[in-house]
């Protein structure tokens, strides 16, 4: 009892910190001067502004019949249209959960299905709507806050979802960026993959060193992967000097920087290129150069060409003969490619494979050429050398990357022979973000 009646007097001599307990505290404060009081209510004032945040709960609302804005205790607000939300509703009837597909059966869309009311559950932190329709609709906010339409969401879904972002390389930084893994490593742990994977869609190639001696790596490897690609020339290939040879990389003379199958509309992904043998001639060294890395200079540097070389279409052809299957390919597409987002998505370059026909206006030659020839000036200054040895297995992204190779010599005791596969980065990305994610960010 002595204790309880001590602590009733402290609790007088003490300011209340709450609005509902102001009376009280008049009664504490007569005695007290008027500075330390002033001082004190302060205090109380600012520890209730306190008391008040740590109370405020999420809520929704409706603006203008358009949108739902969901006000979150730290103040930030989030922002949806009504026709968004009624087109991705997640009840049973509207979405099928096990195949993560939308059901509704809309003739025309919800475009003109309003809402009637909104309002935020706190114990399931759900945002419950109320359709004039008389349809209901609940969506978790964790489900909203990864859709959310501002800027850094956004973004941050395109770098880490959808595809990792390229690190552009020139000559100077080929051995910072130049990754290597080993063979076994990759085909045993996903981690190992997965980095390979990131390597390949981040800095366009990659090297793995130690593969057996065995014309089906490559196909194993695509195989951990997904699938191969087939083309013309199979789904496995050969690079190796062949008598009366149906493509220029078959002969023992230099290669040309350039990217293969230019005259695909779904040109392939990446090349794995396996060296079961290499010349023992000064030549057969690789070459590669970042094209993406070019583009980007040219664009920053020759505007005017860079102009030119992503609008003027060029043909690109392959007509011939391998084995019994015989082809005549054919793409029309500008050097330089972007995507939906303005970003760098296909290089086109392939000199042995660009059709004489060209099917553009003749005011537009000279100039294109002019381009071109600036364009491949920069690939030149900027192409790295290395010679891959037996075992080694040099992967790179065909989209990206202009690659060629230094002549060399055969002879009889030794026949540069590597083996070769293609992977599409459809693939390469789903088994990406599989490593990734999971099933979670659908």
């Amino acid at each position: 009892m002595v204790a309880l009646e001590l602590d009733k007097r402290r609790s007088l001599s003490r300011p209340h910190r709450c609005p509902h307990h102001r009376h009280n505290a008049k009664v504490a404060f007569n005695s007290v001067p008027t500075a330390m009081l002033s001082c004190r209510h302060l205090i109380g004032r600012l520890l209730s502004a306190q008391c008040r945040q740590a109370t405020t709960t999420t809520s929704a609302k409706l603006l203008d019949q358009q949108f739902v804005e969901i006000e979150q205790p730290d103040g930030q607000r989030l922002k949806y249209p009504n026709v968004w939300l009624r087109d991705n509703c997640q009840c049973e009837k509207c979405f099928h959960a096990p195949t993560r597909a939308r059901q509704s059966h809309w003739e025309r869309g919800p475009l003109n299905v309003q809402a009637k009311s909104v309002a935020y559950e706190e114990q399931q932190q759900q945002l419950v709507v109320h359709w004039q329709d008389a349809h209901k609709s609940s969506y978790d906010l964790q489900w909203l806050r990864e859709r959310d339409f501002g800027a850094e969401t956004r973004s941050r879904y395109l770098k880490e979802v959808y595809k990792p972002p390229a690190q552009l390389w020139g000559k100077l930084q080929f051995e910072q960026v130049t990754r290597e893994f080993l063979y076994e490593d990759v085909m045993a742990n996903d981690e190992v993959l997965l980095a390979w994977l990131e390597a390949l869609a981040v800095q366009g190639f990659a090297l793995l060193r130690q593969a057996p001696a065995d014309v089906e790596v490559v196909r194993r490897l695509a195989e951990r992967i997904g699938y191969i690609k087939r083309t013309t020339y199979g789904d496995v290939f050969e690079v190796k000097s062949k008598p009366n040879a149906g493509n220029y990389a078959y002969l023992m003379t230099p290669l040309p920087m350039h990217t293969d199958m230019p005259y695909y509309e779904y040109k392939a992904g990446i090349n794995i290129l396996h060296t079961l043998v290499q010349s023992s001639s000064p030549g057969g060294a690789n070459t590669l150069t970042d094209g993406f890395y070019i583009a980007a200079k040219l664009r920053d540097q020759y505007p005017k060409y860079y102009e030119l070389l992503s609008s003027v279409p060029v043909n690109w052809y392959d007509i011939g003969r391998d084995g019994d299957m015989t082809f005549h390919s054919l793409w029309r597409a500008p050097i330089i490619c972007l995507d939906v987002d303005g970003q760098f998505a296909r290089i086109n370059q392939n000199t042995t494979k660009r059709d004489s026909r060209f099917t553009v206006p003749l005011e537009q030659v000279v100039p294109w050429y002019e381009a071109y020839d600036k364009f491949l000036q920069l690939i030149q200054d900027e192409a790295v050398e290395f010679k891959t040895q037996s075992g080694d297995i040099f992967v790179f992204n065909n989209l990206r990357m202009l690659h060629g190779r230094t002549a060399y010599e055969d002879s009889p005791q030794n026949k540069r022979h590597l083996v070769g596969a293609y992977v599409d980065w459809d693939i390469i990305y789903s088994k990406l973000r599989t490593l990734k994610f999971g099933q979670v960010k659908g």
